[in-house]
């Protein structure tokens, strides 16, 4: 069996609070790209785990990797055998871990279903990892965990997602965030809510990852109608009204940026 880990993006990203358990507030329009890392499984007599690809060698413990974990949430007769191809990078605020979770959890629900409380499971091994077992547009809140479905007018849409290389750990760019609430997430379309929202942290990751800001500023150049960092960083993203604008955006990029162009699903 096979499984894409589609990268996710935020749209908006609006942090409210912080709450007393540690965690923020947040809402959120969580999206995702058509590609990402690649999971391959196989039955086997217990579970294991290869990682290989170009971002394999900065997940170096097996044991210690998300889809471990998320193998051992789950119940199952058989074990699996993972192969998992890390083309998205690592502390990128695409929510890699997260994705490959989610991955991980449509295989074992397509090889025996899952088990009714997998939200909750899932919710467990990370607050990204409910909306990434799903993958599609939708809304969340709290610290990401409640999920709202929204009817997506953006399928299809170009997107490039450039990283310049530097990971950038969550932690440290929220403990940077400067505790005032900039107002709630607009309503409408997911569109409209693109359009007029924003993302609370890219700040706090530029005051940490001050690199963020000329990647910004390079897709800023381009045709794009939105251009916005994901998550904590630092990957930033660009959406088009077409393949050539982005493709365009992408050539323009420098050399030893990674990039990856897709369509948001």
């Amino acid at each position: 069996m096979q499984e894409t880990a589609y990268a996710k993006i935020n749209l908006a990203l609006h942090v409210r609070s912080r709450r007393e358990d540690g965690y923020h507030e947040l809402e959120t329009l969580f999206a995702f790209v058509d590609r990402g890392d690649t999971l391959l499984a196989k039955r086997a007599e217990q579970d294991q785990l290869q990682v290989v690809g170009e971002f394999g060698g900065a997940l170096d413990d097996p044991f210690g990797n998300i889809v471990m974990q998320a193998l051992g949430s789950l119940p199952r007769p058989d074990g699996l055998a993972i192969t998992l191809e890390k083309s998205l990078p690592v502390a990128a605020g695409l929510g890699g871990g997260s994705a490959d979770a989610g991955a991980l959890f449509r295989l074992v629900e397509r090889a025996q279903g899952l088990p009714d409380d997998w939200r909750q499971r899932a919710a467990k091994l990370g607050a990204d990892v409910p909306a990434c077992v799903e993958s599609v547009t939708c809304v969340g809140r709290g610290t990401g965990t409640d999920l709202e479905p929204i009817d997506s007018d953006l399928t299809g849409t170009p997107v490039l997602l450039v990283n310049p290389r530097v990971p950038l750990a969550t932690g440290p760019v929220f403990k940077a965030w400067d505790d005032k609430d900039r107002g709630p997430m607009p309503e409408g379309t997911a569109r409209e809510i693109a359009e007029a929202g924003r993302n609370d942290l890219r700040d706090p990751a530029i005051s940490q990852c001050p690199v963020i800001a000329e990647v910004l500023a390079a897709l800023g150049k381009s045709e794009a109608w939105k251009v916005e960092m994901s998550g904590s960083g630092a990957t930033c993203f660009a959406l088009f009204n077409d393949v050539e604008a982005r493709d365009a955006a992408a050539r323009a990029m420098p050399s030893d940026w990674w990039q990856m162009a897709g369509l948001l699903r």
